[in-house]
């Protein structure tokens, strides 16, 4: 899976689960990211994805999650966590995405 976020395509390590293998068969999508905590971007979506929740403890930027079943949420700073989330991928080399929205395709 390839993820283009402000015009820019970066690639995806995706994870082996149920999640992601429902999530392909959305795609294409578009989406509208917003801004929360100044590290992450997240969008809830209409439909809710199989969940295999986890404790990471430890957020890395990049990393590409689903929260509660139909929040994706995409992580451009590593902090500490005590939330669960379910494993999608890592998005390789991302950048600081700064304040705002953001475009995001997965394709």
């Amino acid at each position: 899976m390839k993820i283009e976020i402000n015009d820019q395509e970066y690639e995806i390590d995706l994870e082996q689960n149920e999640t992601v293998a429902e999530l392909i068969k959305l795609l294409p999508l578009e989406l509208t990211m917003n801004e929360l905590n100044g590290n992450e971007k997240y969008i809830f979506m209409d439909k809710s994805l199989p969940t295999d929740e986890f404790y990471p403890k430890k957020i890395n930027k990049g990393d590409f999650y689903l929260y509660e079943g139909n929040c994706l949420v995409i992580f451009y700073e590593s902090f500490d966590t005590t939330f669960s989330y379910t494993k999608i991928g890592h998005i390789n080399n991302l950048p600081d995405l700064g304040n705002g929205s953001i475009t995001v395709k997965l394709k």
